[in-house]
């Protein structure tokens, strides 16, 4: 899970009438242990599959925009609780350089931390859903672009969803929500914001899928003492991944899209670059 600002609200009825308690229809188990299927590694948007016991799992992202001149590297690494692994816990750190902000150099953006219940289903159902709650520190430089200004909360509700044994789709939408939100110039004001989000993943082969996501976020920014602005982005991601299987049961997964923007970010292009690490950790053994 990469930095993905997403959630609203799904019936957990409905959720548990998608889901049937049906396996996915995807490769023979036989096939798919073999090859290690790419399952948890989407870029921009949030899949509903928690790690599996005894799995770790260390998550790098990059991106970067031409126009804005922004980019941001994000660092992730994922842990299920021992006994538990519906409960799951993870971290982000943040890295990022405000195209705005003239001449303030890169540095550490805010700190995110997660937790996330397998509510429904799990990577070999056909319907999965896994909400997350998310705290968000404000651990970098407002003054410099690289943060909110002040502690927040976030929530994302993510939906996957298997169409074929060669499609899968992923469906997130959620919210953010700061109370004392700064500019640069300290002013502070009340924050929100709220994106959904879709992708389908198509794979070629069990470790090698293609990708084409969409974003839409819409967020506050602090114009005054006590007032905001909305703002809009909004992207289409084609992009590609493919996996490295080893016997120890490391998998390593690279990939790369290409955000384009559509309506009010028209005209907007960037790079994404993704490295993920999974593998078991010792006390799993």
């Amino acid at each position: 899970m990469a930095v993905r600002f997403s959630s609203l609200t799904i019936s957990c009825g409905l959720c548990l009438l998608l889901n049937a308690a049906f396996p996915a229809p995807g490769w023979s188990q036989k096939e798919a242990k073999e090859q290690s299927p790419i399952q948890d590694n989407s870029f921009l948007i949030e899949e509903a599959y928690n790690q599996e016991r005894g799995v770790i799992q260390h998550i790098s992202t990059f991106s970067r925009m031409w126009n804005s001149r922004d980019w941001c590297y994000t660092f992730t690494q994922e842990w299920p609780e021992p006994h538990n692994w519906r409960h799951q816990l993870s971290y982000t750190l943040v890295g990022a350089h405000a195209g705005g902000f003239a001449g303030s150099g890169m540095g550490w953006g805010d700190t995110i931390l997660n937790y996330r219940y397998q509510l429904v289903g799990d990577g070999d159902t056909r319907f999965s859903f896994a909400p997350r709650f998310s705290v968000l520190l404000p651990t970098g430089d407002v003054t410099r672009g690289r943060s909110s200004g002040g502690g927040g909360i976030q929530t994302n509700l993510p939906a996957s969803v298997v169409l074929h044994r060669r499609l899968v789709s992923h469906w997130n939408a959620g919210a953010t929500l700061v109370p004392h939100a700064q500019n640069a110039d300290h002013e502070r004001a009340g924050t929100a914001g709220y994106t959904l989000g879709q992708s389908l993943v198509f794979l070629l082969n069990p470790r090698v899928n293609l990708l084409l996501e969409t974003v839409d976020n819409r967020f506050q920014c602090v114009a005054g003492p006590g007032r905001t602005e909305w703002s809009r982005t909004t992207y289409v991601s084609p992009g590609v991944r493919w996996a490295y299987n080893f016997k120890s049961g490391l998998q390593i997964v690279p990939g790369v899209a290409m955000p384009l923007g559509v309506g009010a970010s028209a005209g907007e292009r960037g790079l994404f670059l993704y490295l993920s690490f999974e593998h078991p950790y010792r006390a799993a053994r």
